[in-house]
């Protein structure tokens, strides 16, 4: 069975809120075009021709949908997506849907959509109230937290499966007393953290993690998150789960955790495809999904470039005793988890070091 995995974004980088530290708006800057507004219908139909044509009904098509923000789209687009699908799949590809949203667009309509197309939702709370709504606002910089969470309630009511987002910036990288008390209290059984990333151009940057945050962070987390594993309750931290993974199973379930990039493809609302959600950049064009198959875009010069392009090993990571297991890890986050500006320390590095006879332990309870 082959598993293909499709990143779209049929709003482009169209959003209705104004994160402060938004990535997406740090790559666009860096591109002609910044955005490529919404998906049309008849690039929308092609491309899906282009992605079932090499599967058969023994495959599996994964498909995510994210911005920007995805709901910009609209809902009307959304059916018209999964109802074209559902006519063309004659091989009875299996299909998973997934979308990754602020939640200020959900309403009753899009949770009774949802729920009826088997959606798993990706819903951005950034954990701490306070932090949240200082950085997670809307067009008249007011909060957003108390109308995400309104959406969460209504996600839980309909029983749509949803997982919390929640960027880690250096700031809230301070506080993980309070966010686990927030994962807590709101119940939340699968929570992923994502790294904020410095800016492309080196440029400061006040919210990008660093990796002697990122150490503190999760250090102090996985003691909060093992007491309650000890008491038989198992909440689902992603980065917690890949080293279980990795370390019971030598499974790789996280893109770049093992150094080595994986074929990501990325398409926007023009049908541009791009090997990676970090790099969706004029310089990693690939080709258009309407005038090539995902086989064809594949064999391209900038996919083989990405995926096999030189990664220089700091002395500090040619010294780890985890090198074999990490080989420098994402290229994309090198000085938010991994080495600080100078490659003398690392969070990475020093998180296994204080808690990986632990995660060995963990894992073969497990696994």
């Amino acid at each position: 069975m082959r598993k293909l995995a499709v990143m779209i974004k049929p709003a482009s980088s169209l959003c209705n809120i104004r994160c402060k530290y938004c990535f997406y708006a740090d790559v666009t800057d860096q591109r002609q075009i910044k955005s490529y507004g919404k998906m049309k219908p008849q690039v929308m139909e092609k491309m899906i021709d282009q992605l079932l044509v090499d599967l058969t009904d023994e495959d599996q098509l994964d498909i995510t949908f994210q911005g920007g923000e995805p709901t910009l789209a609209g809902l009307a687009f959304f059916r018209a997506f999964v109802s074209y699908l559902a006519e063309k799949n004659t091989e009875c590809v299996s299909i998973h849907y997934a979308i990754q949203t602020n939640g200020l667009l959900i309403n009753e309509q899009w949770t009774r959509f949802l729920k009826e197309h088997d959606f798993l939702v990706g819903l951005s709370i950034d954990g701490d109230r306070s932090i949240h709504d200082r950085n997670r606002v809307d067009p008249k910089s007011k909060g957003t937290y108390q109308r995400v969470l309104k959406t969460k309630q209504l996600l839980e009511t309909y029983e749509v499966p949803f997982n919390v987002l929640c960027v880690l910036t250096n700031e809230l990288a301070r506080y993980p007393q309070k966010v686990y008390q927030f994962i807590q209290r709101e119940n939340i059984q699968y929570i992923q953290f994502i790294p904020c990333l410095g800016n492309l151009d080196d440029s400061d940057s006040v919210f990008a993690l660093t990796p002697k945050r990122f150490y503190h962070f999760y250090h102090i987390l996985w003691n909060l998150w093992q007491r309650d594993f000890r008491k038989g309750k198992y909440r689902s931290i992603k980065f917690f789960d890949d080293l279980i993974q990795l370390f019971g199973a030598q499974r790789v379930t996280a893109c770049g955790l093992i150094g080595q990039c994986q074929p990501q493809y990325v398409i926007e609302a023009n049908g541009n495809v791009y090997p990676c959600d970090f790099y969706v950049l004029d310089d990693y064009l690939m080709g258009n999904i309407t005038q090539q198959t995902l086989r064809e875009l594949y064999k391209n010069y900038v996919m083989e470039h990405f995926l096999t392009e030189p990664k220089k090993l700091s002395k500090h990571c040619q010294n780890c005793s985890f090198l074999s297991m990490c080989m420098g890890g994402c290229k994309r986050m090198k000085h938010s988890m991994y080495l600080d500006q100078q490659e003398t320390y690392c969070g990475y590095q020093a998180f296994l070091n204080s808690h990986g006879a632990d995660i060995r332990q963990i894992s073969r309870a497990i696994i």
